[in-house]
């Protein structure tokens, strides 16, 4: 596996990446693995090429430019905004879930790249929220889809692989899989930039309001 690269990829990152991506390929929710990849992705052209076609958005350029970052979500506090709210709507998501607002792992803003992929995993779950992309695989799967035709991100082309193999001896879930890829990747590219939104300092906005200026219809398979 052989990364086409900006800078040189020492022969040890190449092999990690290559058992990040095997590691996926068993269970595509590994969270290490996936950060693991997305680091040593983060040195190859195809990350040069996501980001410089980002920026050729002038909404998203804006925002790469500001380095915008949110604090903590404050989790109580939300839940005490109107249920309509994409800030309760949020909250409501990841208290019924059990789950971190800051699973993700910290890194360091060194670059465009590094803010890219730093945001990309602040806002994953308000993607999800936004959506309308469940947890579940096809799910997952159909939200990497989607974020790739927005930002033509590497990592998502390597977990929805990763993802399409591990359930390739599953015939109606793959199906389901590639019915959530197909629409995503739709959705993603009739939508306005989500990398584009300060979605914090508009907490309060509603969620249908959030969708129809952003052009979403969720995804309701059949």
């Amino acid at each position: 596996m052989i990364l086409s690269t900006q800078q040189e990829i020492p022969l040890a990152e190449q092999i990690q990446a290559l058992q990040s991506f095997c590691i996926m390929t068993q269970d595509p929710a590994t969270f290490s693995a996936i950060y693991d990849l997305d680091a040593i992705l983060a040195k190859t052209e195809l990350s040069t090429i996501s980001v410089e076609y980002l920026k050729s958005q002038l909404e998203v350029a804006a925002i790469i430019q500001e380095r915008y970052l949110a604090p903590v979500p404050d989790v109580a506090k939300l839940l005490t905004y109107s249920p309509d709210s994409l800030g309760y709507q949020f909250a409501a998501y990841l208290t019924a879930n059990n789950f971190d607002p800051t699973f993700y792992r910290p890194r360091e803003v060194k670059d465009d790249i590094s803010y890219v992929s730093l945001r990309r995993s602040q806002t994953h779950d308000i993607h999800h929220i936004v959506t309308g992309f469940k947890t579940d695989a096809p799910g997952e799967l159909g939200l990497q889809a989607f974020q790739l035709a927005q930002m033509k991100s590497p990592i998502a082309i390597a977990i929805m692989t990763a993802g399409i193999i591990n359930f390739l001896n599953n015939t109606p879930e793959l199906a389901a899989i590639m019915q959530y890829i197909y629409r995503g990747w739709e959705m993603g590219l009739n939508a306005k930039p989500l990398m584009a939104q300060k979605w914090e300092d508009n907490w309060e906005k509603p969620l249908t309001q959030w969708r129809s200026e952003l052009g979403i219809t969720v995804f309701h398979p059949n």
